[in-house]
């Protein structure tokens, strides 16, 4: 058990950096592909990987009511949070400013882990949150270059907003209904809900053309294996290991190292006061989840 716990400790250092390229890879496969036609590409894939993985590990399936909870958390979780980052990008949001917005989510998380369970929000977790809405503040409203904008616009940020709110949900849900299922079985079925729901969304919304470049397989592949297989897995477990807040405060390490991602392989611009909204943002969704006394 110990030595268990001493893996546990490990498991966010490889999920930051996975998740974080989740942005990228969005931007070098969208050129090439619809979000949606992306996406169900993606999960199809995905699926067939779950397979092998189950099949090696021969692990259990759940019952009814536990691929009723993973069918719902895959909406949420990879439906709602996935196409709403994809659709952003895809609309000419930049990557570093989609992971700052829904980098949010620890706030976010935090708030409603604490409400549903009936705890008091203090005075400095309401500091926080103002502190990480003023950081946010920052960037959409001074962090902008006058070479290269951090571009937005009402229909990028409502397509963050449904990803902020479904990476949220699904985590909270996540915790309280899905925590006797097996990860790899589970994690199967919320990839079959959004493929279903992403094949959908392209018949309805998409020509869905493809151009088959080696960039857009070599995005595609990163975006199955080291997306929606490792840092997937990786966050199903933290989630199944850790309490919910915790485990949404690691998001916020996500922001800055998408936009240094962003910055090496796209040229995308930070602005002193970019860079410092990141800072505030980060320093508030800290004193929302710290616990007190640390």
């Amino acid at each position: 058990m110990t030595q268990n716990k001493r893996l546990l400790r490990w498991v966010p250092v490889l999920f930051v950096p996975l998740w974080s390229t989740g942005f990228i890879g969005a931007k070098f496969g969208l050129p090439y592909a619809e979000p949606f036609t992306l996406l169900s590409i993606r999960m199809y894939l995905t699926l067939l990987a779950f397979l092998v993985l189950i099949r090696i590990y021969r692990a259990s399936w759940p019952n009814a009511r536990g691929v009723a909870h993973s069918l719902v958390v895959g909406l949420l979780v990879h439906t709602c949070y996935l196409g709403g980052v994809f659709a952003a990008i895809s609309a000419g949001m930049s990557a570093g400013l989609a992971s700052l917005l829904v980098g949010l989510q620890p706030i976010l998380t935090a708030l409603l882990a604490r409400s549903l369970m009936g705890e008091r929000i203090s005075n400095r977790q309401m500091v926080g949150l103002v502190t990480g809405l003023i950081g946010v503040a920052m960037v959409l409203y001074l962090g902008k270059s006058v070479q290269q904008p951090l571009t937005y616009t009402p229909q990028t940020l409502i397509f963050t907003t449904i990803a902020l709110f479904g990476i949220t949900a699904g985590t909270l849900y996540q915790k309280r209904f899905c925590i006797g299922v097996n990860l790899l079985t589970g994690t199967f079925y919320q990839f079959l809900a959004t493929a279903f729901a992403m094949s959908i969304l392209a018949l309805l919304f998409e020509t869905r053309q493809i151009h088959w470049e080696p960039n857009f397989v070599i995005a595609l592949l990163w975006l199955v294996l080291g997306l929606s297989v490792g840092a997937i897995l990786l966050l199903m477990l933290m989630i199944r290991e850790g309490e919910a807040a915790k485990v949404a405060s690691y998001f916020y390490l996500t922001p800055p190292v998408t936009a240094l991602f962003a910055w090496v392989l796209f040229d995308e611009v930070l602005t002193p006061w970019a860079i410092g909204g990141i800072a505030v943002t980060a320093a508030g969704v800290y004193l929302v989840v710290r616990k007190t006394g640390d």
